[in-house]
């Protein structure tokens, strides 16, 4: 079969949630395709438990990143640059890198979010205005957590937070891994701050935003509420933020850079 005119498509492929992720990822997907002009855009979602939500809630079938690159295959492509919508190199981007191996096209992967310590200066600076400039205030970012060993990336990026001068600014995570609610809770408390800014380090501000960290039993804010300390909510994950699709994109490019030219 001839292969469909353009250039070498590019499949973001994301985790999956079930709320508020269609403005996030239509966010991101016109900034992809205003930065790559001429290139096929495409989408994917790795988690089962997802697709089978929406399926049941919207009749809408999601597909997964074999299925996609299959089809490219099927269309007459010989590559495809997948890039990886994870914030880091967890359990999640190692399936995705497996699952593109096992598929006939050939394929680049774009890495996450954090993997150089250029991309943990450019997402600390996308930050930046998050945090607060009073005293008695203090900024907690929230990611998701891992078993995985890239745990590390919250306390390398907490590290850098305190290298730059940005004593206020705390890292903390729902699930697995370092630093628990209690233990960022506590530092803040001992610290003397009297608000504190709740920000999810997450691509899209879902389920684990207003159960985890906004619900009004077990979550964050109930958390620090009840060592009297006012709390405030950034209600957008980092997929609405132009500088972070910005690094996405910046990946993006270092894939598709190594990809022989004419494929």
């Amino acid at each position: 079969m001839n292969r469909t005119a353009g250039k070498t498509p590019i499949l973001l492929a994301a985790f999956g949630t079930t709320s508020k992720a269609i403005e996030t990822y239509s966010f991101i997907d016109d900034i992809v395709k205003k930065r790559f002009p001429g290139h096929e855009v495409l989408w994917s979602y790795s988690s089962r438990m997802v697709k089978d939500r929406i399926k049941k809630k919207n009749n809408t079938e999601l597909k997964h990143p074999h299925q996609v690159l299959s089809e490219l295959k099927s269309r007459g492509f010989a590559w495809a640059a997948v890039q990886s919508m994870h914030l880091m190199c967890g359990h999640e981007f190692y399936r995705l890198v497996d699952e593109a191996k096992e598929c006939e096209i050939r394929t680049s992967i774009g890495l996450p979010l954090l993997y150089s310590p250029i991309d943990y200066k450019k997402v600390l600076a996308a930050l930046d205005y998050l945090i607060p400039s009073v005293k008695e205030d203090a900024v907690v970012f929230i990611g998701h957590g891992t078993d995985h060993s890239a745990w590390a990336a919250y306390a390398a990026l907490l590290n850098m937070l305190r290298e730059s001068g940005k004593s206020n600014a705390y890292v903390g995570v729902v699930e697995e891994g370092h630093a628990s609610m209690e233990e960022v809770v506590i530092a803040v408390s001992r610290a003397g701050y009297k608000h504190v800014r709740l920000v999810p380090l997450m691509l899209v501000a879902g389920v684990h935003f207003m159960e985890d960290m906004a619900g009004n039993e077990n979550s964050w804010k109930i958390a620090f509420e009840a060592k009297n300390i006012s709390v405030s909510l950034e209600q957008d994950g980092l997929g609405l933020n132009n500088s972070i699709i910005e690094i996405f994109c910046q990946h993006i490019h270092d894939a598709l850079d190594v990809i022989p030219s004419g494929q």
